[in-house]
């Protein structure tokens, strides 16, 4: 077994925004049988989420990464990481001095798949269309400093903003701006079931059983116009239902090449090993995890309870038993690599104490213990989350402050639920939208966030994030920053756990797995093709 560490260059902040031009084909070597790349995510159409690959619906690592092969958008994040880059633009760049007027000029020339010609006016259909919806996944508040959308002849959009955004570039990038054809997907409606169409640069054809998406085939698109290279012909997305079922696939050589999740014990199995004829590629990781709170549920609504479990939880101690050196203790929801980043939750805390999460239940008359139960998805972190819950409640009964039971629920089922408050505590990762440090704050903090929380705070809502978004220096931006964290981790309506590295497992005569996977892990199946084995 063979390990390659790559260390891409960590995206420490958002670039200042400049008017680019990008060009650049669809020309690509390779043919043949497919490549066939594995993962443990779980695409599934249900009566709560039946429309999983809208991209005014999809807000998940798994969604987006089909969306990503076959959804084009006018921006996008490059593989070497850094500002992001003209993708069905040609051109974009704002045009005021306030960044709040941003402007983009079409490709000469793009066409969906289908071969219908894309205007400046699909443009603004799907992103309008995106936010009139504003479905329950809560994707459409990327969109949120967006006023009006105007087009100027067929290959100019030109977005009005409500505040000045320094992020737009980026959000410009997701999946929820990406742009589809009016003949597949109705203005108020969401599009069911699994057909994806756009201008990407692949096609896909699904393979569904029991509305649960099980294999996917991405096909080159042959009028994708971009600024990707597509290095092979055809690849296979197949689904696993765990980890164990997918590296034996591996091994047996049925599949490529393995993505996320792979579990910690195969991790270290692989990185121990040499020899044979998979590599093991380690990567930069942007992911997060995370406890989230109904901050207005009965068990958890003192704030008190959630600075004593703050006071409590050890994270290293998690991190050593569970992820070993593939994670890292968090005391942010900023990770360490981003600008911005501030250890606020140490600063406030320090080391994990009983006498001092004592004293603060104590003075705000809680009795205790006091009883919780934890939640956590079975089926879409993979298989070691369960261990980490077990760990955490271990951690908690422990001090008897707290009396905690947990429960794992499958993805399908859980994320609807804890959408409509059903949990008053619960497990949750984040994998960001885009590397700076708004994307993991807005999204948990702002109105019509992702969590659908109902903690709000005025002065991080209507001051801090905007005086935040005016600065194109991101460094700038450090002090409001700063200053959300350490109301987070005073209030503590979410309480960060830990910062994971992120794993690729491929035969060795697989190429460019290198870039398989982007440091916010953007699945970058173009990037994938076959070569000699060595």
């Amino acid at each position: 077994m063979n390990r390659k560490t790559l260390v891409l260059p960590a995206v420490i902040g958002l670039l200042a925004p400049v008017l680019a031009a990008c060009g650049g084909t669809d020309s690509g070597s390779g043919g043949g049988d497919a490549i066939v790349v594995g993962t443990t995510d779980r695409f599934t159409a249900t009566k709560d989420a039946p429309a999983p690959l809208d991209p005014a619906y999809a807000y998940d690592v798994g969604t987006w990464n089909v969306l990503r092969q076959t959804v084009q958008t006018l921006m996008i994040q490059p593989k070497g990481e850094g500002a992001p880059v003209p993708e069905a633009a040609q051109t974009c760049g704002f045009s005021d001095s306030g960044n709040e007027r941003y402007v983009c000029t079409l490709r000469d020339d793009l066409k969906f798949a289908n071969g219908d010609a894309i205007t400046a006016a699909d443009v603004k259909y799907s992103i309008d269309r995106a936010r009139a919806l504003k479905a329950d996944s809560g994707v459409f508040a990327l969109l949120s400093t967006i006023d009006t959308v105007e087009t100027k002849g067929d290959r100019e959009v030109i977005f009005h903003l409500k505040s000045a955004d320094a992020t737009f570039p980026y959000k410009l990038s997701t999946p929820v701006a990406g742009i589809v054809n009016p003949d597949d997907y109705e203005k108020g409606k969401l599009r069911d079931g699994f057909d994806v169409d756009g201008s990407g640069p692949y096609t896909m054809k699904a393979d569904v059983k029991n509305d649960v998406l099980e294999d996917a085939v991405f096909t080159k698109n042959p009028n994708y116009k971009g600024s990707l290279t597509v290095n092979n012909d055809k690849v296979e997305l197949r689904s696993f239902s765990d980890a164990d079922d997918m590296g034996s696939a591996l091994e047996k050589g049925d599949i490529d090449l393995t993505t996320r999740t792979m579990s910690p014990t195969q991790i270290k199995k692989l990185s121990d090993e040499s020899g044979g004829d998979v590599d093991l590629v380690e990567m930069a990781g942007l992911e997060i995890r995370y406890l989230a709170f109904n901050t207005d549920a009965p068990s958890v609504k003192s704030r008190a309870v959630r600075q004593a479990m703050a006071q409590l939880i050890n994270r290293s101690e998690l991190v050593s038993k569970v992820y070993g050196t593939q994670a890292e203790p968090l005391f942010s929801l900023v990770p360490a690599t981003i600008t911005g980043h501030s250890n606020a939750f140490f600063n406030k805390y320090g080391d994990p104490s009983v006498t001092k999460a004592k004293a603060l239940l104590t003075q705000a008359a809680v009795t205790t213990p006091v009883k919780l139960t934890l939640h956590y998805t079975t089926d879409h972190y993979g298989s070691a989350t369960k261990e980490e819950f077990e760990d955490l409640q271990k951690q908690l009964n422990s001090s008897g402050l707290f009396q905690v039971r947990i429960e794992g629920t499958p993805w399908e089922t859980f994320r609807p639920a804890e959408r409509k408050g059903k949990y008053d505590v619960y497990g949750m990762g984040w994998f960001p939208d885009f590397p700076d440090a708004d994307n993991y704050l807005a999204p948990f903090l702002d109105k019509d966030n992702f969590l659908g929380s109902p903690y709000a705070n005025s002065e991080i809502r209507n001051t801090l994030i905007p005086d935040s978004r005016r600065e194109a220096d991101r460094i700038a931006a450090a002090g409001s920053l700063t200053e959300i964290q350490d109301i987070v981790a005073d209030d503590v309506p979410v309480l960060p756990l830990w910062q994971g590295k992120q794993y690729v497992a491929a035969r060795d005569d697989v190429t460019g797995t290198a870039y398989a996977l982007n440091s916010s892990a953007t699945l970058q199946l173009w990037e994938l093709g076959k070569g000699v084995s060595g």
